[in-house]
């Protein structure tokens, strides 16, 4: 496969990268990049990191002269994850289609509304009263049900870590208010799975094909790229991202 050439200049770093309010990843669809917000009950516990390191970009550098580049650019990029695949899906619903900042404060006011983000509290919670956090009412409809669901059993988040990337997707996709996106975001940022990249990411796309020279990138030439990543495509998505 060939690539038209291009100069070696990188766009500036996006400084929604570099805050301290990244942890849940949402889509934010006015600039179609990627926020994370704190959830403030783990304001005083120590922080979880995507765990990658010298091998990993050793081995991406080796692939891929251009995302090489990209590595020696912005260097160790460390990103915060959500162990807990409930709260991170709960959260990231919570925040999507709307800003960075009212996403954060609206977030806020739910964990001290609930506490600790869980199926049981949740469901203890009046309607009115998760709306009053500013919530839609079909987000809320949204983060009961999932409530519900995993509360029975018919998802069963503790053994999502035993499934295949696709089982953990099609697992997710059963649910009101997940797409395929978001569930590839939970394998990524709560499962820690190192090798996703999302077909159905606009920034990853349009970063793949600024960084490779191109117009746009075909399902043909994504592929490539999954299997020129491989197995450590979540890595090389992070720098993708801020292309």
């Amino acid at each position: 496969m060939k690539f038209i050439k291009h100069n070696k200049i990188f766009p500036k770093k996006n400084n929604y990268f570099r805050t301290e309010l990244f942890f849940l990843p949402f889509f934010y669809i006015l600039r179609y990049k990627y926020l994370f917000i704190r959830d403030i009950s783990d304001y005083n516990q120590t922080m979880e990191y995507l765990q990658y390191g010298n091998k990993e970009l050793s081995y991406l550098k080796s692939r891929c002269p251009r995302l090489s580049e990209l590595i020696d650019r912005f260097g160790f990029l460390k990103r915060e994850v959500m162990p807990d695949p409930f709260k991170a899906l709960v959260a990231s619903v919570a925040s999507q289609q709307i800003s960075g900042r009212a996403a954060e404060t609206i977030w806020k006011r739910f964990v001290l509304l609930c506490g600790e983000v869980t199926p049981t509290n949740i469901l203890a919670l009046n309607p009115e009263d998760i709306r009053a956090c500013g919530l839609s009412a079909r987000k809320t409809e949204y983060i009961t049900g999932i409530a519900k669901l995993s509360f029975s059993g018919e998802v069963d988040y503790v053994n999502l870590s035993k499934l295949s990337n696709k089982e953990v997707v099609d697992e997710l996709v059963k649910l009101r208010g997940v797409g395929e996106w978001t569930a590839e975001m939970i394998l990524i940022f709560s499962l820690q799975r190192p090798n996703v990249l999302s077909y159905g990411d606009f920034a990853i796309k349009k970063g793949l094909a600024k960084l490779h020279g191109k117009e746009t990138v075909t399902k043909e030439e994504f592929e490539y790229f999954r299997e020129l990543y491989s197995p450590y495509c979540s890595i090389a998505a992070l720098y993708i991202w801020e292309v």
